[in-house]
């Protein structure tokens, strides 16, 4: 029964340290919400790498509890980091800011209380499998392999996750996502007619596709907003140098957004963004860059660039603020393709489609493309869970 419960600790505190492991951009914006809670907001800087930092720590502790190594020093970690969490979650349920707790990134939001309660059943958990602190027992000695096979894993996961987007997308802004516009169009397609019909004393709706027969007495039209409506679409908010907004400009045709939430970048970034708008207009795509920032220090930003690429990305930049930027697409520079207004795919900035690429985009079939990038990003996450959890288990 201690084993068991060691072990159920041991995958809540796995599961919840790869999920932040798989989105570092994401965990960054969580911790930034803590330290300005706490009023440290000036760690801002720090905050990607700290949440890293202590998602990886998760992570190795679940390990160590699942394969059973180092029961004692792995207790003594486990419930000290989780009495502290325990802690914090109990000021937020005290204070309720409107923030996410961040247990499990992005893929499940929690409130305060629901987190609170989770934390006082793990403490539980933890105290069945580790108090008192003797008589833990000690793993076969393969199980300390399977530690470091698994800890290895997961670094590597940690370096790629870091270094490319999500494998599996847990925003709003995922493929197949429908962006809303600012136009005429968007508002009609926002609300439907609502017809009321009566039959025998009972009132009831049908819409414009599902008419009732000749039975039913119509009674009165009504106009209301589609079910789901805020569920299936998506803001993409940016305006212009002379600060006129633009949204609609990103649902017509294929679109190539370019989204740089941290404009700080070399040189050689930036030119090989200008070479990609360049190639992108060739292949008859609508290239944009988005950046958080102001059209003054853009401008200064862009001064030391080539003049010709320079005025590449002057002509395409808007500007977006930081958050729906770093939403939409995890890397910086990263690119997002829109077909009328879906959302196909994303690339990482170190990982822009060349001509190549950009032509096949361009003549194959959209759904295609979201169904297989999709698929295989899911798989591919679902096999390296596969594969760890297999080694911890069975080795």
């Amino acid at each position: 029964m201690r084993r068991f419960c060691g072990f159920i600790t041991g995958f809540v505190f796995f599961i919840s340290g790869i999920l932040k492991l798989l989105d570092p951009v994401g965990t960054g914006l969580i911790m930034k919400e803590y330290m300005d809670f706490l009023h440290i907001g000036f760690m801002d800087f720090a905050a990607k790498f700290s949440g890293t930092v202590f998602a990886l720590a998760e992570t190795v502790i679940g390990t160590a509890l699942i394969t059973g190594i180092w029961r004692r020093m792995t207790a003594i970690a486990a419930m000290s980091i989780q009495g502290f969490f325990t802690l914090l979650t109990l000021i937020l349920v005290i204070f309720n800011p409107e923030m996410d707790c961040g247990c499990f990134g992005e893929a499940v939001h929690l409130t305060h209380l629901e987190t609170f309660l989770k934390n006082i059943v793990i403490c539980i958990l933890l105290g069945c499998a580790f108090i008192p602190l003797r008589g833990l027992g000690r793993p076969k000695k393969r199980k300390y392999v399977s530690f470091a096979l698994v800890t290895v894993s997961v670094l590597a996961f940690t370096v790629y996750s870091w270094m490319y987007i999500p494998l599996v997308d847990f925003t709003d802004y995922k493929p197949a996502a429908e962006l809303q516009s600012g136009s005429r169009e968007a508002e009609e397609d926002r609300y439907e007619a609502i017809f009321i019909y009566e039959k025998d004393g009972v009132q009831q709706s049908f819409t414009l596709s599902h008419l009732p027969d000749t039975t039913w007495k119509f009674v009165s039209t009504e106009t209301r907003e589609k079910e789901d409506y805020d569920n299936i679409r998506i803001n993409l908010s940016f305006y212009d140098s002379e600060g006129l907004y633009c949204d609609y400009t990103a649902t017509k045709g294929k679109v190539m957004i370019i989204s740089v939430y941290d404009p700080r970048m070399k040189e050689q970034k930036w030119n090989r963004i200008a070479e990609f708008i360049s190639d992108a207009a060739a292949e008859g795509f609508n290239p944009m860059l988005l950046v958080a920032s102001t059209p003054e220090e853009m401008s200064g930003q862009l001064g030391k660039l080539d003049e010709n690429k320079r005025k590449t990305l002057e002509r395409h930049m808007y500007y977006a603020d930081y958050k729906t930027l770093a939403t939409m697409n995890r890397s910086n520079g990263g690119l997002t393709y829109f077909s009328d207004g879906y959302l196909i795919r994303k690339w990482a900035g170190r990982s822009l489609p060349d001509r190549v690429e950009l032509h096949e985009t361009a003549t194959g079939d959209d759904t295609e493309v979201i169904i297989g990038q999709s698929t295989q990003s899911s798989l591919t996450f679902q096999a390296f869970l596969l594969y760890v959890f297999a080694i911890m288990l069975l080795m």
